[in-house]
């Protein structure tokens, strides 16, 4: 998978309040998988034996998640996640090794409270 441009230069964006904020106010126009894929990012930074080095890969990610004004903007129907998702997913297969089966458990308990119901089918696939 390749790497989303200077992703690094977003790690300032990144803020557990931030996050939080954006991903209440877009959950449910994002969708389940995207969600997901940034709850299992957010755990694996709680994670206190994970390496500064893929620290640093999620915070660009999140950071670039988190930011409106990226590459394709979040409110242009259809496409404004599509640059997330590639940053969020790159990230994800660069820190795979990092989550765990408590992990996914953890996103998949926070995206209960978020979605009555979601197709758990799908939001396997993301890893």
């Amino acid at each position: 998978m390749r790497k989303p441009k200077n992703i690094e230069k977003y790690q300032d964006n990144y803020s557990e309040s931030k996050l939080q904020r954006k991903l209440t106010s877009v959950a449910r126009w994002a969708g389940a998988k995207v969600v997901y894929a940034v709850l299992l990012l957010y755990y694996v930074l709680r994670n206190p034996k994970v390496s500064t080095a893929d620290k640093s890969k999620i915070y660009g990610a999140l950071g670039y998640f988190i930011l409106p004004t990226d590459l394709i903007m979040d409110f242009v129907p259809l496409a404004g996640y599509t640059d997330d998702m590639a940053a969020i997913m790159w990230a994800i297969h660069t820190v795979a090794n990092n989550i765990t089966p408590e992990i996914k458990a953890q996103a998949k308990g926070k995206l209960a409270e978020w979605f009555d119901n979601y197709n758990e089918k799908k939001i396997d696939k993301v890893i």
